[in-house]
């Protein structure tokens, strides 16, 4: 297989440390903006797999990211983001991560080698063919998110993939692979940059569009947002106001009685 790692091929730039702070910070901004470019090549990608994960979640399915280090954590944001700004149960989009809850801030040493333990975790979560997992990794060669692909495709449990390395094991082993392809990092190999905004990005547009198809959006308003602090709260006030044409004192009351966005708006427009 002709694999080459291009997110650890040697910086475009050299002699970094004789750089000033601005040739650094400018350098680092000129390299990002290639990163919405190299996803938009993708976007066809990305669409085949957020209409899978669609499918999935509406029959009663659940999403799971895996990933190793930073992969691993970009996953769990987003999975950890679902709850509160579409007000859907964290059990719906579930991130893990190499090495348990503990590698989310410490790295876990050879966590991410194990060709067992990914298999192991979603395990513990019962997963079944209704559901749909994908694996993150920049690299595209980590042997916790490849294993546990391939696990999962022997079952007949959907597999997807975000990685950053074309022909990459890991894109061969997802069924519907998406790989942003975004050459060297600044910094040689650090890939937590731009292949770690790239994931991001993928990551954003994937459960953007799955919570607005399953009906956690109206108009485009998160009116099923959890109301879990007072920013939160004004701006569900404010959502209530300009839907209903109310006052504050009336969206306020209406906020408090219902303890939703949606119900309030509901509740609000009956005579």
């Amino acid at each position: 297989m002709d694999f080459i790692k291009t997110t650890e091929q040697d910086s475009n730039y050299d002699n970094l440390d004789n750089m000033t702070v601005k040739e650094i910070i400018t350098n680092i901004n000129n390299e990002d903006k290639t990163v919405p470019l190299a996803v938009e090549k993708v976007l066809p990608e990305i669409e085949a797999l957020t209409n899978a994960v669609i499918s999935k979640l509406k029959n009663g399915g659940r999403l799971f990211y895996m990933g190793a280090g930073t992969s691993g954590r970009l996953g769990i944001l987003d999975a950890s983001e679902c709850p509160p700004t579409f007000g859907v149960s964290h059990d719906l989009v579930i991130g893990l991560i190499a090495g348990g809850d503990k590698a989310i801030r410490r790295a876990v040493e050879n966590a991410e080698d194990s060709k067992t333990q990914g298999w192991s975790d979603l395990k513990q979560y019962n997963i079944s063919s209704k559901d749909v997992v994908i694996g993150i990794a920049a690299s595209g060669t980590t042997p916790y998110v490849i294993n546990a692909l391939i696990a999962c495709n022997e079952k007949n449990i959907l597999t997807g993939c975000i990685t950053c390395n074309a022909k990459s094991p890991l894109a061969h082993t997802a069924k519907i692979p998406v790989v942003v392809v975004v050459g060297p990092e600044f910094l040689t190999g650090s890939s937590r940059m731009k292949a770690g905004t790239a994931q991001k990005l993928v990551l954003n547009m994937i459960t953007t569009t799955t919570m607005i198809h399953l009906g956690r959006v109206k108009g485009n308003k998160m009116v099923d947002m959890q109301l879990s602090n007072n920013k939160l709260v004004e701006r569900g006030v404010k959502m209530v106001m300009e839907e209903l044409k109310v006052s504050e004192s009336e969206a306020s009351r209406l906020l408090d009685e219902h303890k939703s966005v949606r119900e309030s708006i509901k509740y609000g427009r009956r005579p």
